[in-house]
């Protein structure tokens, strides 16, 4: 019987980990109207705690994946399912909106944030050589399933007994995680005698000699300085905006905008999450395979020629162009995960994981920026056409960064050596 190597083990629990954090960090959307009803805050207060809830969602990324470097993953997640936990569960006693920006916006933005794709980045890198690309897309797609598993069960939940029970249940599955991970989740493999998934020979570990935070400052102000990073987060920061930003954000107030209704609307939204989880695990597979740079490119490509049509799909009812439609983006929304992460890898050697968190968090900015720029042209214009048209062209030039990065295939043939710190 053919033992199963300890990565597999590792890559399960990193699982279980970002499905509940997926969940954990979107369940604010569960709770804003029961807390409009109760305690009478406006969306717009309600809807601070959630824009500070993903900005840290995505800032925390590199500063999480320099601790992880320092102090190990093992303790950094263990104490990001306590923080869940901890803002969560406090939610139950709150009486005033400070406390729901503090609870839901800083702790659960913070906790989920050191649990975000940087920590896939840093997984991968330390546990896999084989397979790296389809393990990166398996884990980024319990991003998508644990939305889909925890939403649905959180607005019953909220609905039936309240959404106080909803918030405890968040933390307790949270700290159900926590003894999973200390059972399960190691550092590195050398730590226990083995070779990572693939490795022919022990990987060095990283001498880091500063503080996590100066480290994610000396990564990014090293990695700034050469241009395959500018085209990395400039091509991120759209896929942000094209997809969270702009899809994910007014996707149904433009189908409501057409006659479609709001349950309809949603429904084909909830069908991009399912196909969102085979198109990156399909994409996982093409990284192990193809030019990175190449993928991008055409992820990219494809992307701004559907945001193109997209404008004349709209309708009362759901017609099968729509669908079309709804099938292609869900398979394309996080493809660009996988390819992304193995470029930072390739450029940037054993800081790829804190590079790659760098970009990350310009996906979370474009996702920002799009979402109240569309707001903006709904406003003054009537309609969101000119949200999709802009989108569709910011795509195209996406593609044309990421194959700009082509010119550096010889130099980057081998990776650059790690960063100093």
């Amino acid at each position: 019987m053919v033992k199963l190597h300890r990565a597999w083990w590792v890559a399960a629990v990193t699982f279980v980990a970002l499905v509940g954090a997926a969940g954990f960090r979107a369940t604010p959307g569960v709770l804003m109207n029961p807390l409009h009803a109760e305690f009478g805050w406006s969306m717009g207060t309600i809807s601070a705690a959630v824009s500070v809830n993903l900005a840290l969602y995505g800032l925390t990324s590199p500063f999480a994946a320099a601790l992880m470097e320092r102090f190990g993953i093992r303790r950094v997640v263990s104490v990001a399912l306590l923080v869940v936990a901890a803002g969560s569960g406090l939610t139950v006693f709150m009486t005033a909106s400070w406390e729901l920006i503090l609870c839901w916006g800083v702790l659960v933005g913070l906790g989920t944030g050191s649990m975000a794709l940087a920590f896939v980045a840093t997984v991968t890198s330390a546990w896999f050589v084989k397979h790296r690309g389809i393990v990166t897309g398996v884990l980024t797609a319990g991003g998508a399933a644990g939305q889909l598993v925890f939403l649905p069960a959180l607005a019953s939940i909220a609905d039936s007994v309240g959404w106080r029970i909803a918030a405890l249940t968040v933390a307790a599955a949270a700290l159900v995680v926590v003894p999973l991970v200390a059972w399960l989740l190691r550092d590195r493999p050398e730590d226990i005698g083995l070779l990572a998934y693939g490795a022919t020979k022990p990987q060095p570990r990283p001498v880091i000699t500063v503080s996590a935070g100066r480290r994610a400052i000396q990564v990014l102000a090293s990695a700034a300085r050469t241009r395959n990073f500018w085209l990395l987060a400039a091509g991120f920061a759209i896929c942000g905006a094209t997809t969270n930003g702009l899809v994910g954000t007014h996707f149904i107030p433009a189908a409501m905008d057409h006659g479609m209704g709001e349950t309809a609307a949603a429904s084909l939204l909830a069908l991009v999450g399912v196909f969102d989880i085979a198109g990156t695990i399909f994409s996982g597979w093409l990284t192990d395979r193809l030019d990175s740079r190449v993928l991008l490119g055409a992820y990219y490509g494809l992307r701004g020629l559907s945001l193109f049509a997209l404008p004349s799909l709209f309708a009362g009812t759901t017609q099968p162009s729509m669908l079309v439609f709804i099938v292609f983006y869900g398979l394309d929304w996080v493809a660009t995960v996988p390819p992304t992460v193995a470029l930072c890898r390739r450029y940037y050697g054993t800081a790829g994981p804190i590079v790659f968190g760098w970009v990350f968090a310009s996906h979370q900015v474009g996702a920002a920026f799009a979402a109240v720029a569309a707001g903006i042209v709904r406003d003054q214009l009537g309609n969101y056409d000119l949200a999709w048209y802009i989108a569709g062209l910011l795509s195209c030039a996406a593609a044309a960064l990421s194959l700009l990065m082509l010119a550096t295939r010889r130099r980057a043939a081998t990776p650059e050596p790690a960063m100093a710190a």
